[in-house]
């Protein structure tokens, strides 16, 4: 099975492309899907997470509060690092649950959506990687209005992620998402032509028999 990374910076339309992925009927898998998984609560993801950072980070539902906890390791490198070493083992080992599970039915292409894929290292487990891009005013406006933050705070965000040139030159595949819906649909349907493996055709027919010589 070909397994495709998703990725780019926040605000440029990871989950627009994977949604159209989708509709085009490819399997999409979220790592952030995955990372609110394997923190459900009665989980040891949780269980984990608590341990590490304290009881202030669970919502009154006993929930994890992803804000309160986002809060606590975005600005501090060391913190960020003891969070993954928690949660990456276990979407590792959810992914290839899902992978088994999808092969089974089988499913010979499937796409991985990673915010951070190239910080993490994992584009040598993929066949290839896809970009998605914008222009980081599209950016900053796209998230402000998703997540209710200051331009400011949109931008130191953008700042602590890779930056879009060097994640270019990382990935076989570019979608530009400067337009509306549409312009980006034409592109995923473009690259599917490309990387969605053939199907065997029918195999030919039979020759047909030559024909009886005549006796003379």
């Amino acid at each position: 099975m070909d397994i495709y990374g998703l990725t780019g910076g926040i605000g440029s339309g990871k989950s627009a492309a994977a949604a159209i992925f989708e509709e085009c009927g490819i399997p999409v898998v979220s790592a952030d899907e995955l990372s609110r998984i394997v923190v459900t609560p009665g989980s040891e993801g949780l269980a984990a997470v608590v341990a590490a950072f304290g009881e202030g980070v669970l919502a009154p539902d006993g929930e994890l509060d992803r804000r309160k906890l986002g809060a606590l390791v975005f600005k501090d490198p060391a913190q960020r690092a003891r969070l993954e070493g928690i949660l990456h083992p276990r979407i590792r080992d959810s992914f290839q649950d899902v992978l088994a599970a999808l092969e089974a039915t089988g499913q010979t292409l499937v796409v991985y959506e990673v915010p951070l894929l190239f910080e993490n290292n994992l584009e040598k487990q993929m066949k290839a990687v896809i970009l998605v891009c914008a222009p980081d005013d599209q950016r900053v406006a796209r998230v402000m209005a998703r997540d209710r933050l200051s331009p400011e705070d949109v931008r130191a965000r953008m700042a602590a992620q890779m930056d879009d040139q060097t994640r270019r030159g990382r990935a076989q595949y570019v979608l530009e998402n400067d337009g509306d819906l549409d312009h980006l649909r034409e592109q995923v349907e473009a690259l599917l032509v490309k990387i969605q493996p053939k199907k065997p055709g029918p195999p030919p027919p039979p020759k047909a028999p030559p024909p009886p010589k005549l006796k003379r």
